[in-house]
């Protein structure tokens, strides 16, 4: 982690809605999901905003040793998305706790307010993380 990771770091990311970031796209399998409409699934809008939040520290991590993963995430879902529009996710970085990250996080579709929360991340050291990982798995 470099010393440049302080809160107030501040991202924008824009995102175009595609056909298959909608409802039926999230879960195919599902039928129940299929039949629903064509708009931008929370699933989705909930990785979009974890994309931001990546995009946004990246720069201040030691990359790729270090990488975060998503631990937290209470956000709103208010306005439905059909594709094509664009959306914007607005992050910013408000508090680091050791390794904890805290973001207050809102997207907007150009014409309305969709989300609006926080997220929280946490640093890890890739290598290691993966080391867990594989003992996870042998056990499985």
């Amino acid at each position: 982690m470099k010393d440049t990771l302080k809160p107030g770091i501040k991202y924008q990311h824009k995102f175009i809605v595609p056909l298959s970031k909608t409802v039926p796209a999230l879960y195919p399998e599902s039928d129940e999901f299929a039949s629903m409409p064509e708009v931008f699934a929370t699933g989705f809008l909930v990785g979009l905003l974890e994309w931001a939040c990546v995009k946004a520290i990246t720069p201040h991590l030691d990359w790729p040793q270090e990488q975060t993963v998503g631990t937290h995430i209470d956000v709103s879902h208010e306005a439905a998305t059909p594709p094509g529009l664009e959306v914007t996710a607005s992050v910013e970085l408000i508090s680091v706790e050791g390794r904890k990250l805290v973001f207050a996080v809102e997207a907007h579709d150009g014409i309305d307010l969709i989300s609006r929360g926080r997220h929280e991340r946490f640093i890890i050291n890739r290598e290691k993380f993966d080391a867990r990982l594989g003992a996870k798995k042998a056990k499985a």
